[in-house]
């Protein structure tokens, strides 16, 4: 009798993790997946794919410095979005995001820092940027940009939150 009680119990604690799982409950709406494309201010709407790979592409590529949306190497400059607004240039939108993965420069926006940061363009340093196309920065652009929406201030936030 203990045992189909038990089997009971651990069927049931199963089909509930997989029903009730809350990282399918979570569904962004479209006003958290806009955000904006370019400097002009156009906005596009990323799919909920978009997101999700975006968020595993950035956990696989840039989490280890970039874990939270912090700068292990300057927690002065996160990836909050008034920090990538005030780099030179403002690095807020999906395109400026992707030319900056693909060619990094300092904040300033003046000096090449591409032997020191993962791009495209040093991918022979930095093999995890190896097999990334242009629609995989695309979605960590966009993972970037729609977590200040989903993570709020711990985004960035830097020690105090992680």
């Amino acid at each position: 009798m203990q045992q189909y009680i038990e089997h009971i119990l651990i069927t049931t604690c199963f089909f509930l993790s997989i029903f009730i799982n809350p990282a399918n409950a979570i569904e962004l709406d479209e006003t958290t997946r806009t955000v904006q494309l370019e400097e002009s201010g156009k906005t596009i709407i990323l799919t909920p794919e978009q997101v999700k790979r975006g968020k595993r592409l950035f956990n696989n590529s840039c989490a280890q410095c970039h874990n939270g949306g912090i700068t292990k190497t300057n927690p002065n400059i996160g990836l909050e979005l008034e920090s990538l607004s005030l780099a030179t240039p403002p690095r807020d939108n999906i395109n400026s995001l992707i030319e900056y993965m693909k060619e990094p420069t300092s904040y300033d926006g003046v000096t090449s820092i591409s032997e020191l940061h993962p791009s495209i363009q040093s991918a022979e340093i930095f093999p995890k940027m190896r097999n990334l196309t242009d629609e995989d920065l695309f979605a960590i652009a966009g993972h970037i940009l729609v977590q200040p929406k989903v993570a709020a201030e711990k985004w960035g936030g830097g020690k105090i939150y992680y």
